[in-house]
Protein backbone atom coordinates (compact mmCIF):
# COMPACT_ATOMS: atom_id res chain seq x y z
CA UNK A 1 0.00 0.00 0.00
CA UNK A 2 1.46 3.35 -1.03
CA UNK A 3 1.40 6.40 1.21
CA UNK A 4 -1.22 8.95 0.10
CA UNK A 5 0.48 11.78 -1.72
CA UNK A 6 -0.61 15.31 -2.43
CA UNK A 7 -0.20 16.63 -5.96
CA UNK A 8 1.47 19.71 -4.54
CA UNK A 9 4.55 20.18 -2.44
CA UNK A 10 5.16 23.25 -0.31
CA UNK A 11 8.94 22.74 -0.52
CA UNK A 12 11.11 22.92 -3.62
CA UNK A 13 14.80 22.16 -3.96
CA UNK A 14 16.93 24.33 -6.27
CA UNK A 15 20.61 24.24 -7.27
CA UNK A 16 22.39 27.59 -7.61
CA UNK A 17 24.63 27.46 -10.69
CA UNK A 18 28.39 27.91 -10.44
CA UNK A 19 29.60 27.14 -13.99
CA UNK A 20 26.34 27.32 -15.94
CA UNK A 21 26.69 27.36 -19.72
CA UNK A 22 25.18 25.83 -22.81
CA UNK A 23 25.89 22.09 -22.82
CA UNK A 24 27.03 20.71 -26.20
CA UNK A 25 26.22 17.17 -25.07
CA UNK A 26 22.50 17.94 -24.77
CA UNK A 27 22.11 20.14 -27.84
CA UNK A 28 21.40 17.30 -30.28
CA UNK A 29 18.16 16.33 -28.53
CA UNK A 30 17.06 19.75 -27.20
CA UNK A 31 15.86 22.05 -29.96
CA UNK A 32 14.75 24.67 -27.40
CA UNK A 33 18.38 25.78 -26.98
CA UNK A 34 19.19 29.00 -28.87
CA UNK A 35 22.27 29.95 -30.87
CA UNK A 36 24.32 32.12 -28.53
CA UNK A 37 27.10 34.67 -28.75
CA UNK A 38 27.45 34.94 -24.97
CA UNK A 39 30.61 33.62 -23.37
CA UNK A 40 30.42 30.96 -20.63
CA UNK A 41 31.18 33.65 -18.04
CA UNK A 42 28.37 35.83 -19.35
CA UNK A 43 25.96 32.88 -19.35
CA UNK A 44 26.87 32.07 -15.74
CA UNK A 45 26.47 35.67 -14.62
CA UNK A 46 23.03 36.00 -16.21
CA UNK A 47 21.89 32.61 -14.93
CA UNK A 48 22.97 33.36 -11.35
CA UNK A 49 21.08 36.66 -11.39
CA UNK A 50 17.91 35.12 -12.84
CA UNK A 51 18.16 32.11 -10.51
CA UNK A 52 18.17 34.41 -7.49
CA UNK A 53 15.20 36.31 -8.95
CA UNK A 54 13.15 33.12 -9.17
CA UNK A 55 14.14 32.10 -5.64
CA UNK A 56 13.03 35.51 -4.37
CA UNK A 57 9.72 35.40 -6.28
CA UNK A 58 8.86 31.99 -4.84
CA UNK A 59 9.95 33.00 -1.34
CA UNK A 60 7.82 36.15 -1.57
CA UNK A 61 4.86 33.86 -2.30
CA UNK A 62 5.71 31.95 0.93
CA UNK A 63 6.90 28.80 -0.84
CA UNK A 64 9.75 27.11 1.03
CA UNK A 65 12.81 27.09 -1.22
CA UNK A 66 15.84 25.02 -0.21
CA UNK A 67 18.91 26.10 -2.17
CA UNK A 68 22.14 24.15 -2.54
CA UNK A 69 25.14 25.53 -4.40
CA UNK A 70 26.58 23.59 -7.29
CA UNK A 71 30.26 22.67 -7.06
CA UNK A 72 32.88 23.95 -9.55
CA UNK A 73 34.15 20.41 -10.10
CA UNK A 74 33.08 18.21 -11.70
CA UNK A 75 31.75 20.66 -14.29
CA UNK A 76 27.96 20.22 -14.51
CA UNK A 77 26.66 22.94 -16.86
CA UNK A 78 23.01 21.85 -16.41
CA UNK A 79 22.98 21.38 -12.63
CA UNK A 80 20.41 24.19 -12.42
CA UNK A 81 17.84 21.50 -13.43
CA UNK A 82 17.81 19.05 -10.47
CA UNK A 83 14.42 17.59 -11.33
CA UNK A 84 16.13 15.45 -13.98
CA UNK A 85 18.23 13.41 -11.55
CA UNK A 86 15.99 13.06 -8.50
CA UNK A 87 12.38 12.84 -7.37
CA UNK A 88 11.05 12.78 -3.79
CA UNK A 89 7.98 10.84 -2.67
CA UNK A 90 5.61 10.87 0.31
CA UNK A 91 6.39 7.28 1.29
CA UNK A 92 9.97 8.29 2.11
CA UNK A 93 11.47 7.06 -1.14
CA UNK A 94 13.88 8.95 -3.36
CA UNK A 95 14.37 7.97 -6.99
CA UNK A 96 17.64 8.57 -8.84
CA UNK A 97 17.47 8.57 -12.63
CA UNK A 98 19.57 7.57 -15.66
CA UNK A 99 20.74 10.58 -17.68
CA UNK A 100 21.60 10.67 -21.37
CA UNK A 101 24.52 13.14 -21.31
CA UNK A 102 27.59 11.77 -19.44
CA UNK A 103 28.38 15.20 -18.00
CA UNK A 104 24.93 15.33 -16.40
CA UNK A 105 25.35 12.08 -14.46
CA UNK A 106 27.62 13.68 -11.88
CA UNK A 107 24.74 16.01 -10.92
CA UNK A 108 23.47 13.16 -8.71
CA UNK A 109 24.66 14.13 -5.24
CA UNK A 110 24.17 12.00 -2.14
CA UNK A 111 25.44 14.89 0.01
CA UNK A 112 22.27 16.81 -0.88
CA UNK A 113 20.11 13.89 0.24
CA UNK A 114 22.10 13.66 3.49
CA UNK A 115 21.61 17.40 4.09
CA UNK A 116 17.84 17.16 3.57
CA UNK A 117 17.73 14.61 6.39
CA UNK A 118 20.30 16.23 8.68
CA UNK A 119 19.49 19.90 8.25
CA UNK A 120 15.85 19.97 7.16
CA UNK A 121 14.37 16.98 9.07
CA UNK A 122 13.09 15.15 6.00
CA UNK A 123 12.80 11.37 6.21
CA UNK A 124 14.37 9.17 3.55
CA UNK A 125 13.57 5.49 4.02
CA UNK A 126 14.82 4.10 0.71
CA UNK A 127 16.66 5.15 -2.43
CA UNK A 128 15.44 3.63 -5.69
CA UNK A 129 18.42 3.94 -8.01
CA UNK A 130 17.53 3.55 -11.68
CA UNK A 131 20.86 4.91 -12.92
CA UNK A 132 22.11 1.39 -13.73
CA UNK A 133 20.12 1.74 -16.95
CA UNK A 134 22.82 4.07 -18.27
CA UNK A 135 25.04 1.03 -18.89
CA UNK A 136 22.41 -0.24 -21.34
CA UNK A 137 21.89 3.13 -23.00
CA UNK A 138 18.43 3.49 -21.47
CA UNK A 139 17.41 6.83 -20.01
CA UNK A 140 14.65 8.37 -17.93
CA UNK A 141 15.37 11.92 -16.85
CA UNK A 142 13.27 12.33 -13.73
CA UNK A 143 10.31 14.66 -13.77
CA UNK A 144 11.52 16.00 -17.07
CA UNK A 145 10.72 12.66 -18.67
CA UNK A 146 7.83 12.00 -16.27
CA UNK A 147 4.90 14.29 -15.55
CA UNK A 148 3.33 12.75 -12.48
CA UNK A 149 -0.24 12.65 -11.30
CA UNK A 150 0.88 11.84 -7.78
CA UNK A 151 -2.63 11.44 -6.38
CA UNK A 152 -3.82 8.87 -8.91
CA UNK A 153 -0.31 7.44 -9.51
CA UNK A 154 -0.18 8.02 -13.25
CA UNK A 155 3.03 8.97 -15.08
CA UNK A 156 2.71 10.71 -18.44
CA UNK A 157 5.76 10.36 -20.68
CA UNK A 158 6.65 11.29 -24.25
CA UNK A 159 9.24 8.97 -25.73
CA UNK A 160 12.54 10.43 -26.91
CA UNK A 161 16.27 9.72 -26.80
CA UNK A 162 16.05 10.67 -23.11
CA UNK A 163 12.95 8.62 -22.24
CA UNK A 164 12.89 4.87 -22.96
CA UNK A 165 10.05 2.42 -22.42
CA UNK A 166 12.16 -0.13 -20.51
CA UNK A 167 13.21 2.46 -17.93
CA UNK A 168 9.64 3.74 -17.74
CA UNK A 169 8.39 0.25 -17.01
CA UNK A 170 10.96 -0.18 -14.26
CA UNK A 171 9.88 3.10 -12.66
CA UNK A 172 6.22 2.08 -12.89
CA UNK A 173 6.88 -1.32 -11.33
CA UNK A 174 9.05 0.07 -8.51
CA UNK A 175 6.86 3.03 -7.66
CA UNK A 176 3.38 1.67 -8.42
CA UNK A 177 2.56 4.04 -11.27
CA UNK A 178 0.55 3.45 -14.43
CA UNK A 179 2.39 4.76 -17.49
CA UNK A 180 0.71 6.76 -20.26
CA UNK A 181 3.21 6.88 -23.15
CA UNK A 182 2.93 9.02 -26.24
CA UNK A 183 4.97 10.60 -29.01
CA UNK A 184 5.41 14.39 -29.07
CA UNK A 185 7.07 16.49 -31.76
CA UNK A 186 7.77 20.17 -32.33
CA UNK A 187 6.27 22.15 -35.20
CA UNK A 188 9.02 20.83 -37.50
CA UNK A 189 8.32 17.21 -36.61
CA UNK A 190 11.33 16.62 -34.37
CA UNK A 191 10.85 14.66 -31.13
CA UNK A 192 10.45 16.83 -28.03
CA UNK A 193 13.13 15.95 -25.52
CA UNK A 194 11.11 16.11 -22.27
CA UNK A 195 7.47 15.62 -21.34
CA UNK A 196 7.46 18.55 -18.94
CA UNK A 197 7.72 21.06 -21.79
CA UNK A 198 4.58 19.52 -23.34
CA UNK A 199 2.34 19.37 -20.27
CA UNK A 200 1.86 20.03 -16.59
CA UNK A 201 -0.55 18.48 -14.08
CA UNK A 202 -1.88 20.54 -11.19
CA UNK A 203 -4.62 19.72 -8.69
CA UNK A 204 -7.48 20.67 -10.99
CA UNK A 205 -5.90 22.04 -14.19
CA UNK A 206 -3.62 20.41 -16.77
CA UNK A 207 -2.07 22.62 -19.47
CA UNK A 208 -1.16 20.40 -22.45
CA UNK A 209 0.11 21.13 -25.96
CA UNK A 210 -2.07 18.62 -27.78
CA UNK A 211 -0.85 20.04 -31.12
CA UNK A 212 2.51 18.41 -30.34
CA UNK A 213 0.95 14.93 -30.16
CA UNK A 214 0.34 13.87 -33.79
CA UNK A 215 -1.50 10.62 -33.03
CA UNK A 216 -5.22 11.34 -32.38
CA UNK A 217 -5.57 8.17 -30.31
CA UNK A 218 -2.68 9.20 -28.08
CA UNK A 219 -4.20 12.68 -27.74
CA UNK A 220 -7.48 11.11 -26.68
CA UNK A 221 -5.76 8.81 -24.20
CA UNK A 222 -4.02 11.77 -22.52
CA UNK A 223 -7.19 13.84 -22.30
CA UNK A 224 -9.35 10.95 -21.06
CA UNK A 225 -6.86 9.96 -18.37
CA UNK A 226 -6.59 13.54 -17.14
CA UNK A 227 -10.32 14.20 -17.16
CA UNK A 228 -11.29 10.92 -15.50
CA UNK A 229 -8.91 11.91 -12.70
CA UNK A 230 -10.60 15.29 -12.27
CA UNK A 231 -8.36 17.60 -14.31
CA UNK A 232 -9.58 20.20 -16.77
CA UNK A 233 -7.34 20.24 -19.84
CA UNK A 234 -6.08 23.65 -20.97
CA UNK A 235 -4.82 23.34 -24.57
CA UNK A 236 -1.58 25.10 -25.44
CA UNK A 237 -0.39 26.12 -28.92
CA UNK A 238 3.00 25.39 -30.46
CA UNK A 239 3.94 29.03 -29.88
CA UNK A 240 3.07 28.73 -26.20
CA UNK A 241 5.02 25.48 -25.93
CA UNK A 242 8.03 27.23 -27.46
CA UNK A 243 7.67 29.94 -24.80
CA UNK A 244 7.74 27.20 -22.12
CA UNK A 245 4.09 27.59 -21.11
CA UNK A 246 3.95 23.80 -20.66
CA UNK A 247 6.89 24.00 -18.27
CA UNK A 248 5.03 25.35 -15.26
CA UNK A 249 4.65 23.77 -11.83
CA UNK A 250 1.84 24.05 -9.34
CA UNK A 251 3.05 24.06 -5.74
CA UNK A 252 1.64 25.09 -2.36
CA UNK A 253 2.85 27.80 -0.01
CA UNK A 254 3.19 27.42 3.73
CA UNK A 255 -0.46 28.41 4.19
CA UNK A 256 -1.54 25.62 1.83
CA UNK A 257 -2.53 28.05 -0.93
CA UNK A 258 -1.85 27.08 -4.53
CA UNK A 259 0.97 28.81 -6.38
CA UNK A 260 1.58 28.40 -10.12
CA UNK A 261 5.27 28.95 -10.94
CA UNK A 262 6.34 29.76 -14.49
CA UNK A 263 8.66 31.97 -16.48
CA UNK A 264 7.78 35.47 -17.61
CA UNK A 265 8.02 34.34 -21.24
CA UNK A 266 5.52 31.57 -20.55
CA UNK A 267 3.13 33.98 -18.83
CA UNK A 268 3.33 36.52 -21.66
CA UNK A 269 2.45 33.84 -24.22
CA UNK A 270 -0.91 33.06 -22.60
CA UNK A 271 -4.17 34.63 -23.68
CA UNK A 272 -6.61 36.30 -21.29
CA UNK A 273 -8.81 33.21 -20.86
CA UNK A 274 -5.81 31.01 -20.08
CA UNK A 275 -4.50 33.50 -17.53
CA UNK A 276 -7.90 33.60 -15.88
CA UNK A 277 -8.01 29.79 -15.73
CA UNK A 278 -4.58 29.73 -14.10
CA UNK A 279 -5.47 32.51 -11.67
CA UNK A 280 -8.52 30.49 -10.66
CA UNK A 281 -6.16 27.57 -10.07
CA UNK A 282 -3.67 29.49 -7.96
CA UNK A 283 -1.54 32.60 -7.45
CA UNK A 284 0.74 33.03 -10.46
CA UNK A 285 4.43 33.59 -9.75
CA UNK A 286 6.45 34.46 -12.86
CA UNK A 287 10.13 35.34 -13.12
CA UNK A 288 12.31 36.40 -16.02
CA UNK A 289 14.70 33.53 -16.73
CA UNK A 290 15.02 34.21 -20.46
CA UNK A 291 18.81 33.78 -20.50
CA UNK A 292 18.54 30.40 -18.77
CA UNK A 293 15.85 29.34 -21.24
CA UNK A 294 17.96 30.39 -24.23
CA UNK A 295 21.20 28.81 -23.00
CA UNK A 296 19.87 25.52 -21.68
CA UNK A 297 16.48 25.00 -23.33
CA UNK A 298 14.67 24.52 -20.02
CA UNK A 299 12.49 26.68 -17.82
CA UNK A 300 11.01 27.07 -14.35
CA UNK A 301 9.60 23.59 -13.84
CA UNK A 302 12.99 22.08 -14.76
CA UNK A 303 14.62 24.17 -12.03
CA UNK A 304 12.32 22.91 -9.25
CA UNK A 305 12.56 19.50 -7.58
CA UNK A 306 9.40 19.09 -5.48
CA UNK A 307 10.15 17.65 -2.04
CA UNK A 308 7.24 15.38 -1.07
CA UNK A 309 9.14 13.47 1.63
CA UNK A 310 7.68 13.06 5.12
CA UNK A 311 9.16 15.47 7.65
CA UNK A 312 9.81 15.30 11.34
CA UNK A 313 8.26 18.02 13.46
CA UNK A 314 10.58 20.61 14.94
Amino acid sequence: MHAPESQLSSTVLMIRPVRFQQNPLTAASNRFMADLDATPAEQQSAAARQFDGLVQALSDADVEVIVFDDTPEPHTPDSIFPNNWVSFHADGRVVLYPMEAPNRRTERRRDILDALVRDYRFVIDDIVDLSHNEKRGLFLEGTGSLVLDRVQRVAFACLSSRTHTEALEEFGACMGYDIVCFDAVDRDGYPIYHTNVVMSVGETLAPVCLEAVPDPQQQQAIVERLEINGRSVMPLSFHQLECFAGNMLEVANRAGERVVAMSESALQSLDAAQRTALENSGHIVAADISDIEASAGGSVRCMLASVHLPRLSA
